[in-house]
């Protein structure tokens, strides 16, 4: 029977947070503040995190600092079988050499996207997730075609999936309908949900977890929300998902990281800053988050 929930066998099911980076004013990273969110997201009802994401800055990490991410995460969760890192890369050998640390820390899984340099043909894209497979993780593909204008279709996943190279996908085209296609293509591929707005029709889809954002703010809430959609208890998943879906799609806009981080901050944890080239939020924009994260205090989310 499939399960939809994380065990030591299929790390990467269940809610795995993408976590966001804790920095100081300085913009230096406060690694002992993002051991403790860790444990927090942990002890709030998440399985697990996912650090070294587009939401965790990577972009904007030095070599040193991305090892330490994955260091110190792994020792927060208590076990490292909980924590799957970005490894993402414009060369397919640097990606491996991150998956490689990945394993030496102890991780379950990796999540990968396809080359990003460029955009890439279905051979390069094949070959770049055999190259990192064959570092010895679990891999999870990562489809975002709006940003790496290279998308991994169903046909595509499956061939991926055949060639050995990956065990689930972390599907953020938005195209509900292609849960569906993969299922018949691949029925032995995992579908994670990879876009906050589109949880709950992914998760009747079948998705067997959620690579998430907004559990950086409301974990407790959204991990209430996840269980009852995978269900199918639409009675409760429903009404919750009605309240939060004001704040969800920004998991989607080009401003996620400082809306979540900003989130935070009204929620009562630290979101804290972002490095550049992203700024704070301001105009419309921070009122629109600002707006619907005090909505969602107010109804009591958390």
């Amino acid at each position: 029977m499939t399960t939809n929930t994380w065990t030591t066998d299929r790390p990467w099911r269940g809610i795995m947070v993408a976590t966001t980076l804790p920095l100081r004013d300085d913009l230096s990273v406060d690694y002992d503040a993002y051991a403790e969110h860790v444990r927090w997201l942990i002890d709030n009802g998440c399985d697990g995190v996912v650090p070294n994401g587009s939401l965790g800055e990577y972009q904007t990490l030095t070599a040193e600092e991305r090892a330490r991410v994955v260091h110190t995460a792994v020792e927060a969760a208590g076990d490292g079988a909980r924590v799957m890192p970005g490894v993402a890369a414009y060369g397919s050998a640097e990606a491996r050499r991150w998956a490689e640390q990945a394993a030496e820390a102890g991780c379950g899984s990796v999540l990968l996207l396809p080359p990003n340099a460029y955009r890439a043909d279905e051979q390069a894209v094949r070959a770049h997730y055999t190259e990192v497979a064959e570092a010895g993780l679990p891999v999870v593909a990562y489809n975002n075609p709006f940003d790496t204008r290279v998308d991994l279709s169903p046909g595509l996943l499956a061939r991926l999936h055949a060639d050995g190279s990956i065990v689930a996908v972390k599907e953020f085209s938005g195209d509900v309908r292609r849960a569906y296609e993969i299922a018949e293509l691949a029925p032995e591929l995992d579908l994670l949900i990879g876009a906050d707005d589109v949880l709950l029709e992914l998760a009747t889809a079948g998705a067997v977890g959620w690579i998430a954002g907004y559990p950086n703010a409301f974990p407790a809430s959204c991990a209430e929300l996840y269980r009852a959609a995978v269900a199918g208890d639409l009675a409760t998943a429903l009404p919750l998902y009605r309240s939060l879906h004001p704040l969800l799609r920004w998991d989607s806009k080009t401003e996620f990281v400082q809306s979540i981080k900003l989130s935070m901050d009204i929620a009562g944890r630290r979101g804290g800053p972002t490095r550049p080239p992203r700024f704070p939020l301001t105009g419309e924009t921070a009122v629109a988050v600002r707006a619907a994260t005090e909505k969602a205090v107010a109804d009591g989310h958390h």
